[in-house]
């Protein structure tokens, strides 16, 4: 019983092609229509792919390599250097071919996963042969001459809507391929805070027992890197509350990824509903949100606060953003820590004030002395 409804849960919706709504239409149908003329399909996502995005193009390309027999590449825009999405990348054996390696050739189509174009979040050049777009983010892309495109906002999960085209197309899921896609939807869903659906809870339960738990163990339970401390360390020791926000500074971020980690950690904190580190890794400022409260549109409210300063998008209580430094002088990061800072009182409708210390200062000093 549970199996059936988890299938109904999937296989309900319309599908999107060429702009145009049309109801009864199955959408993994009209995905293999848009790449049947291809002679090679590429997988690419977001910069930095995280676990939904790493899962939904494994499970595409088992999709079209089972039902069009194409040759398929999956890919990485940037480093992958969390400590559990390495962890995914290694024991699962995902080849992930550099973007920046990659020349095009007559037929070839390419698929933009848990991504949109023109959104800033990824780095291919406009001479990508792009066939179809997929993907769960409420940061809505150019869209325009996309033959096919499936923007599901309201799913919690890019990994829930390739789960649907795999029931849809009745194809055998291996294990490897079960595992990916469940931890893709376990990252983006189980968290605090939660943001799942029925279709999203339905896949997770049609998933489970396919999965190798003692992958998805290791995985969860990834060993972290001395870098991975350094940085929480140092995020405790910045941040300050102002009213029901956080903010954490971490001037030298050893990887793009672990400002999401720390607030992941911070907005756990029981005097706030909001949590926002800005990191700095190379010559960007990166930014990421997270919130304990439902309908706040963390995404649109850091695009606001980001402007045209950067990019930046996500989800209802889940954020991201960039922003690209002129130069990289204490001066110079200081003012735009404290524009964003401003822009963000403001945008949560918190008075300006100075903010209070999550570690005080005496503490941190009696800790160096002993």
């Amino acid at each position: 019983m549970a199996r059936r409804s988890a299938d109904a849960a999937l296989l309900n919706g319309k599908v999107h092609l060429n702009g145009k709504s049309t109801p009864g239409v199955r959408r993994s149908d009209r995905f293999l229509t848009s790449l049947a003329k291809a002679k090679q399909v590429t997988f690419i996502s977001h910069v930095h792919p995280d676990p939904d995005s790493l899962g939904s193009m494994l499970g595409l390309a088992h999709l079209v390599e089972r039902k069009l027999q194409l040759p398929t590449r999956i890919t990485r825009d940037g480093i992958v250097s969390r400590a559990e999405n390495k962890a995914m990348v290694e024991l699962l054996n995902l080849e992930l071919l550099p973007v920046e390696k990659i020349h095009w050739k007559a037929g070839d189509a390419v698929v933009m996963v848990d991504s949109q174009p023109n959104t800033g979040r990824h780095s291919i050049g406009k001479d990508a042969p792009l066939k179809a777009v997929i993907d769960h983010h409420e940061t809505g892309g150019d869209l325009k001459g996309i033959p096919f495109h499936d923007i599901r906002p309201h799913i919690g999960a890019t990994c829930t809507l390739v789960t649907k085209y795999l029931l849809e197309q009745e194809i055998d899921v291996p294990d490897r391929v079960a595992t990916a896609l469940l931890y893709g939807i376990e990252t983006e869903v189980c968290g605090f805070p939660r943001e799942a659906t029925p279709c999203d809870d339905g896949a997770l339960q049609f998933l489970y027992p396919l999965a190798e738990k003692n992958l998805l163990a290791q995985i969860r339970n990834a060993r972290l890197p001395h870098s991975h401390f350094e940085c929480l360390l140092q995020a405790l020791q910045s941040s300050f509350i102002y009213d029901r926000l956080i903010i954490s500074w971490v001037n030298d971020l050893p990887q793009p990824e672990q400002a999401a980690e720390v607030v992941d950690f911070m907005v756990r904190f029981e005097k706030v509903d909001w949590a926002v580190c800005g990191g700095v890794w190379e010559n960007k400022l990166i930014l990421s949100v997270r919130t304990s409260l439902h309908g706040a549109q963390a995404g649109e409210m850091l695009q606001r606060v980001v402007g045209r300063m950067g990019k930046a998008g996500g989800h209802d209580r889940r954020a991201g953003g960039c922003i690209r430094l002129r130069n990289d002088s204490e001066n110079a990061l200081d003012e735009v820590q404290a524009r964003l800072r401003k822009r963000f009182l403001k945008e949560l409708d918190i008075d300006e004030q100075r903010g209070q210390r999550l570690v005080p200062l005496r503490a941190m000093l009696e800790n160096l002395q002993a």
